[in-house]
């Protein structure tokens, strides 16, 4: 479903393809997944969405942020909102669905093919519009997670679905352990 000709752009909806990705049991190596949609076709622009806490002393995606930016994505982040729900768990909300919309519509007079990296239904108009406008749109998500993270009308619009355990080989990494302490690790004889 790709052509080498075509002009490409891929869309990353970065927390949806976290989660995906976790489900799966491994972690995306975004070098690797750059190398392989610039073999596809010709790739002109990588985006990649996230909302970022700002008051954090230490936020965890912000090295991958800045790697990413570094590396030729464009990055669009905006930041998160904190709230505490009814039952007073902290909760944190970063919707980044108009943005990642916006720069696509944007962008669809340019390209011949999106690669929308998100299971989110509510991408389905957005794939609709793509699509009336003559550009073609592949979903990377997956269905073999428990539950699928793809909704199903999003994966039925779509020209082609492309599962991401599928990619694994080719754009996975094996999940990091998390790192212990320098106490945790003196108690364990390391």
């Amino acid at each position: 479903m790709f052509y080498k000709d075509e002009r490409l752009a891929l869309f990353i909806d970065g927390s949806n393809l976290y989660a995906a990705a976790k489900s799966l049991g491994f972690d995306i190596d975004y070098k690797l997944l750059r190398q392989e949609f610039e073999r596809r076709g010709k790739l002109l622009r990588a985006f990649y969405y996230t909302a970022l806490l700002e008051n954090d002393d230490y936020s965890p995606i912000r090295p991958l942020v800045d790697w990413l930016h570094y590396n030729g994505f464009c990055m669009v982040t905006k930041p998160a909102k904190e709230y505490t729900d009814s039952q007073g768990r902290r909760k944190v909300k970063g919707n980044m669905d108009i943005e990642l919309t916006v720069d696509a519509m944007e962008l669809a007079p340019r390209i011949d093919h999106i690669v929308l990296f998100s299971g989110d239904g509510d991408f389905k108009p957005l794939v609709e519009s793509l699509q009336r406008q003559g550009v073609r749109v592949s979903v990377v998500s997956t269905i073999r997670s428990q539950p699928p993270m793809i909704a199903d009308e999003l994966r039925r619009q779509a020209d082609n679905f492309i599962e991401l355990d599928a990619l694994r080989e080719v754009i996975g990494r094996p999940p990091r352990e998390p790192r212990m302490d320098r106490a945790e690790e003196t108690a364990n004889g390391k």
